[in-house]
This record gives structure tokens, C-alpha cells and sequence, in this order.
């Protein structure tokens, strides 16, 4: 069975899959970076998973992957393959498709953004299937954005599209690691959203998901660390849908997972805002943590989709020939 290789790579843990041509996942395995040990051990267990893949994918179905397909995080050059800078990983220009097209046998390899790869899958087979253009947008340990256009993603002229986390949205706010204040991810992120309710009542370890079921229960404390937060998201939104005009809004991430406690407020947020701008759909995303992979998988496949016959493929890291 024809198939290929797919890789998301994540701060602590890699999920990786084999990939049919139509999309359907068949073989998952998770490993976790190895980050510990440095940012080169981190590049040895990837090379390794994909390499211990190939071997998976030929004992179950008799031919090579046809290609490999691997998301990271961090900012990623779209032309070269180079995985430019990613904070939590200690990793600054690491050529990692010529790496992992070396160590898998000249496999082609298609190389993109963990949330760009993640809203590929979105907007192909997931929650924002048939929209012409949407904004992916998952509220996790920090914020990032995928911006989809005729299905396909937009990565920017630098690799940098769609950092919506960094938009200000509480000038001279608390500090983001980018060097900016009041940006939108310290406030609406699921990780923002830990520490204050952490703050507001008074247990350390307290997250996100316990402030939701204290907003459910009626908790007053959680309601204003949430409305805060959903204040600070609906703000951030506006800015982006009024310079983007997506039809669909998909919010991911473990925010997310507090369902209606989260999606209808900030639906009445955003409603609030908007004058002239017409509101997209907001929903919330299909393919939960399985949408990096997916979409790893889909760029390898569009890298093989655009190769031209005799030659090399050619495409860019965000699966737009």
C-alpha cells in the first residue's frame, strides 16, 4: 500500500504516522524529543523515528514510503527546509530535510510549521473542510495562527504568517517572550489562563481545564480570570478577521476543550466587536492532537502531487507549488 511518512514535532513529545493517499492514519507512534540532552539529540530522535518508520512501513506493506512529511515549531524557512529557530527546542538553522532526506535514502521530504501543518489538516478533512478561506487559530501552551486560502496555506514572505499569539492586545500588559508586552498569547493562551486561575485560587497547580469546571460551577473568581481571557481572544480576533475576512473561525488547542464554556462567550464577544466586518463561522476544530501529523502527511503527499515528471519535486514547506 502506497503510504508516507509523517512527523509532528512538539516541545517534549514527537507524534508520528504512516499516511495513506487518502489521508487516513495507518500507523501511529509517539516518542518523546529527547530535549534533555540537548538540541542534537533532539535532530538524532527524529531522524531515528523516521528511519525506524521506513522500516515499519516496508515490513507491513511490502514498498518504501513514498515521501516523508515533518512539522516543527518554531519559524521555518519555506524554501530551504531549514527549521530557522525554535525556542523550546534550542534550535537555530537546522537543515533538517536535507538531514532526513540523507539518513531516509534520498526520500523527498516536505518540511513545515507544527500549526500551518496542523491547520492544513483543518481546512482539508477536518472543521473547516469546504471553506475557501478560514483562520486555524489553537489556544495552547502559547498562540500561533494558519492562514487558509483556496486550500492551501499562506506562510509568508519570511515563514512568519499568521503569529496571531503576538499581536498586542493590552499595551504595556505582562511580558511575552518575543519582547513585546500585552501580547494576545499572555492573556488568552491555555497556559495564560493556568497561572491566573493558579493566582486566583490560591492551588499551584490548578490549570485551565479546572478553571473551566469552576466557571460551569459558578464560581465568580473563575469567571473573571475567564472573561478576561476570552475579552483578551475576541480582541486579538477582530484584529485578525478584519485583516483577513475568513469565512471560518476554528479554534483548537486545549482552550478548546471547555466546548460551549468557551465557544459561546467568545461568539458573543466577537459579535460585540465587529461594525463593518461580516463575523466567519466560529467552530471549534475536528482532528484534535492528530492534526499536526495529518498534516505533516498531507504536505509529503502534495510535495509528491508536485514533482515534476524526472525531476524533483518542487514545492514549499506549506504544501503551495
Amino acid at each position: 500500500m502506497e503510504h508516507v511518512i509523517a512527523l509532528d514535532v512538539g516541545g517534549t513529545g514527537m507524534k508520528a504516522a504512516l499516511v495513506g493517499a487518502d489521508g487516513s492514519l495507518l500507523y501511529e507512534a509517539r516518542r518523546p524529543t529527547g530535549r534533555e540532552r540537548g538540541p542534537g539529540a533532539v535532530v538524532e530522535s527524529i531522524l531515528g523515528f523516521a528511519a525506524d518508520l521506513l522500516a515499519v512501513g516496508e515490513v507491513r506493506y511490502g514498498v518504501r514510503a513514498a515521501a516523508a512529511g515533518v512539522a516543527v515549531p518554531g519559524i521555518v524557512d519555506p524554501g530551504e527546509g531549514v527549521a530557522v529557530y525554535a525556542a523550546n527546542l534550542g534550535w537555530r538553522d537546522v537543515p533538517l530535510r536535507s538531514l532526513l532526506g540523507e539518513r531516509l535514502g534520498g526520500l523527498p521530504v516536505a518540511l513545515g510549521h507544527d500549526v500551518r501543518a496542523g491547520g492544513l489538516a483543518e481546512g482539508r478533512v477536518g472543521a473547516g473542510r469546504g471553506a475557501d478561506r478560514f483562520l486555524f487559530v489553537p489556544l495552547g501552551t502559547g498562540i500561533a495562527g494558519a492562514i487558509g486560502i483556496g486550500g492551501s496555506i499562506e506562510a509568508g514572505a519570511h515563514g512568519c504568517a499568521g503569529e496571531i499569539g503576538h499581536i498586542v492586545v493590552r499595551p504595556g500588559g505582562p511580558a511575552c517572550g518575543c519582547g513585546q508586552r500585552g501580547c494576545l498569547e499572555t492573556l488568552a493562551s491555555a497556559a495564560a489562563v493556568s497561572r491566573a486561575w493558579a493566582e486566583a485560587s490560591g492551588e499551584p497547580s490548578a490549570d485551565a481545564a479546572d478553571c473551566a469546571k469552576a466557571v460551569e460551577a459558578g464560581d465568580p473568581a473563575a469567571v473573571r480570570v475567564w472573561t478576561t481571557a476570552v475579552d483578551a481572544l475576541a480582541d486579538g480576533l477582530v484584529t485578525a478577521l478584519t485583516l483577513l475576512d475568513p469565512r471560518t473561525l476554528i479554534i483548537g488547542g486545549g482552550l478548546a476543550e471547555a466546548g460551549e464554556t468557551l465557544f459561546t462567550p467568545l461568539r458573543a464577544a466577537v459579535e460585540e466587536r465587529v461594525t463593518f466586518q461580516k463575523p466567519p463561522s466560529i467552530v471549534p476544530a475536528a482532528l484534535g492532537d492528530t492534526a499536526g501529523c495529518l498534516g505533516a502527511g498531507l504536505l509529503a503527499w502534495d510535495l509528491l502531487a508536485t514533482a515534476v515528471p524526472g525531476g524533483p519535486a518542487a514545492t514549499d514547506s506549506e504544501g503551495n507549488a
